[in-house]
């Protein structure tokens, strides 16, 4: 994907998600060990993504309120410069409109660092687990179906958003 402009408020002074996401792993990593001592890898787990989920919904409120023009798939397409920052993603676009934004990401950086990092068993945690409940803080109409991703062994990512307003009223 190609970056958008550095005028995009809601972007603008931030570093990019890769870079974030070493930093946060290197601090957590410590931590989720003590955490697997002492109460076990499953309820570790658990905690970790209880944690990282809340993180990842104020993250996406914390978006949309720098957002001008509203939270909405459009501009959520806008953001996806910072999560790609630093060649981070390699990715191929399949569909991006007001109401389906579908890509498949060939490369990840994230899960590799992950790897190198020895947390590839939590990755999925540090990272992949964000992406939909991300949109939970950005703009609820906002959903994510994937079915596989680099991550847990999979050739690819299949990234399929979908904008719905009031989709979740009867």
């Amino acid at each position: 994907m190609e970056s958008t402009s550095s005028a995009n408020p809601a972007t603008e002074g931030e570093i990019g998600i890769l870079q974030r996401r070493k930093i946060e792993a290197a601090i957590i990593a410590p931590i989720y060990e003590g955490m697997v001592r002492e109460i076990g890898e499953a309820r570790a787990q658990a905690i970790l993504d209880e944690a990282i989920s809340k993180a990842a919904i104020d993250a996406g409120k914390s978006f949309a309120a720098k957002t001008e023009g509203g939270a909405n798939l459009l501009t959520f397409q806008a953001l996806q410069s910072l999560w790609t920052k630093d060649d981070a993603l390699q990715v191929e676009i399949v569909r991006a409109d007001a109401t389906h934004f579908d890509y498949n990401v060939k490369r990840c950086r994230y899960a590799e660092a992950y790897r190198e990092m020895g947390l590839g068993k939590i990755g999925h945690l540090l990272s992949c687990n964000r992406d939909g409940v991300f949109c939970q803080g950005y703009n609820p109409d906002i959903k994510l179906k994937r079915t596989q991703t680099l991550m847990q062994g999979a050739d690819h990512c299949d990234f399929r958003y979908t904008y719905e307003p009031g989709g979740d009223k009867p």
